[in-house]
């Protein structure tokens, strides 16, 4: 889905007019009118009201072009257990279970995120373990910073 269908349809089922959708907006009618034709995307500043206002992630906004990922825990990442941070907003980087309130829920080496993480794999555990020891180092939390 593009932008313009994922919007026309988060403010029909908001039941806001095109009107009442500018006005929380602070932007004009023709603005709106002219992201539901395709002609135009909304600032990135707009992106994020419109975030809030909707209850979704920029990224749903703009029709899912990224494959989230926690980087803590490598869990794929929609909507439903994105994190948030202080103010509400969706943290696109981690799942709700990793972090919240502007911080790790579990402060911990990665040979213990893969503890946490491995009862909910699915398959032989020897496996689950090879794999997250493989994709935990690539994901922001445990990159080492050099320099």
């Amino acid at each position: 889905m593009e932008f313009k269908d994922v919007f026309t349809d988060l403010r029909k089922k908001a039941g806001l007019s095109q009107n009442e959708a500018a006005e929380k907006l602070f932007v004009t009618r023709q603005a709106v009118s002219r992201w539901e034709r395709g002609e135009t995307v909304p600032e990135v500043e707009t992106l994020q009201t419109l975030s809030k206002l909707f209850g979704v992630s920029i990224n749903t906004l703009l029709g899912e072009p990224r494959t989230l990922v926690c980087q803590s825990c490598g869990m794929p990442l929609n909507d439903e257990i994105l994190a948030r941070d202080q103010d509400g907003s969706f943290n696109e980087g981690y799942c709700k279970w990793c972090w919240g309130n502007g911080d790790f829920y579990a402060h911990c080496t990665m040979e213990e995120m893969i503890e946490i993480c491995l009862p909910h794999m699915p398959g032989d555990k020897e496996t689950a373990k090879a794999y997250l020891s493989d994709l935990l180092p690539t994901l922001d939390r445990w990159k080492k910073k050099d320099a």
